[in-house]
């Protein structure tokens, strides 16, 4: 019998939603508990499982009780073997840690780990470089190359990993940002090491790209080119990031960074929102459209760091009131591979895939493929 580890970050992810940027601390936790978040690890934790299911027969899943494991594997089918313990409802960074140093030292073949850029984090400090690994991504803020561009990608890397499809093992960095400077609008992220994690192409997300000081030119001239484009009464939600703080720029307008913002007829309406006033400001607007930009690196248009962006937001705006900013820069650093959807419904996703059109400049655009995540 094949013996993997499995180990959920329930409090994972629970600050993007509510427009929190990340979840460390319990006053955060708790804020966005009060916001009507939802832990929504263990559901991501449970798609991944999924995947492994075919290998049932021969597979042992270990892990921790309640919350940081065991739910998601008997939700799946799985009779799972359960180590240590916990206080329910109040886990902690150490139980992590500890959890993965157990399941190290009792033999696990591979070691899953549902959470964010924190848990990888967390999962190092234990463990190093001594186990390979794969992240089923549940976080905020998701700059690690240890994670998989969803959670069935995860479930797959491993299926291919323990039937010897791919024993190819790459180093991935394990990437953080400070959370307090990052609700300031500030990215201070360092690089705290390397995890082995089964190389799968496609499957692993690869570590974010940060815009270069080059790409200020090409980013006004986008700015340029949608200002144009804008029609009076439109209701407009514009996501994080450089490129689209270059709109606001152009029209005089504060733009929250690492937040989501709302416009209406070149005026601010909303700033800094989480999914719950989004979802209200969506609700009573005859006609919505968002403008986001792909994370540099990685491609997702949806899913990391913007979460505020919700599958009703989504669903009620569609394709056809989504735009799309890159700088040629970015596109091009993806090598070809697809702008990714990963809004946490994957039938939301599945409405985003095909082919949409990048404004890269003043007066210029390409048509490139989108898919969701899945």
């Amino acid at each position: 019998m094949a013996i993997i580890g499995l180990i959920v970050n329930p409090v994972a992810g629970l600050g993007g939603r509510a427009g929190l940027k990340g979840s460390d601390g319990i006053e955060i936790q708790q804020q966005a508990l009060a916001l009507g978040a939802r832990p929504q690890a263990g559901e991501r934790a449970e798609r991944a499982l999924r995947e492994l299911l075919p290998l049932a027969d021969t597979l042992t899943v270990m892990t921790y009780p309640g919350e940081m494991g065991e739910d998601a594997a008997r939700a799946v089918g799985f009779t799972p073997q359960v180590i240590g313990h916990i206080e329910p409802g109040h886990t902690t960074a150490a139980d992590t840690r500890r959890a993965a140093r157990e399941m190290r030292d009792a033999g696990v073949e591979l070691l899953m780990f549902a959470g964010g850029d924190g848990t990888a984090r967390d999962v190092y400090a234990a463990i190093d470089e001594t186990l390979p690994v794969v992240g089923i991504p549940a976080g905020v803020k998701i700059h690690s190359a240890v994670y998989a561009v969803s959670p069935e990608a995860a479930g797959r890397l491993a299926r291919d990993y323990l039937l010897g499809r791919t024993r190819d093992v790459i180093l991935a960095e394990v990437m953080d940002i400070d959370e307090d400077a990052f609700r300031q609008g500030r990215v201070s992220a360092r690089l705290y090491g390397y995890l082995r994690t089964p190389f799968g192409l496609r499957l692993l997300q690869g570590m974010k790209a940060a815009s270069g000081v080059s790409e200020a030119a090409a980013q006004e001239a986008i700015a340029e080119e949608v200002v144009d484009r804008l029609k009076p009464g439109v209701l407009y939600v514009v996501g994080p990031g450089t490129t689209t703080r270059a709109i606001f720029q152009q029209l005089g307008l504060p733009k929250t960074l690492l937040g989501v913002d709302v416009m209406k007829d070149k005026q601010l309406v909303a700033q800094d929102v989480n999914a719950r006033q989004l979802e209200a400001l969506v609700a009573d607007a005859p006609q919505v459209f968002i403008i986001v930009t792909p994370i540099g690196g990685q491609g997702f248009l949806f899913g990391r760091g913007n979460q505020q962006i919700s599958p009703p937001v989504l669903r009620r705006v569609g394709k056809q009131g989504l735009i799309v900013v890159a700088t040629r820069t970015k596109i091009h650093g993806l090598g070809g591979r697809p702008l990714l959807v990963d809004s946490g419904d994957p039938q939301v996703d599945a409405l985003f895939e095909g082919y949409i059109q990048v404004i890269t400049g003043w007066r210029e655009a390409i048509v490139y493929p989108i898919k969701g995540a899945g």
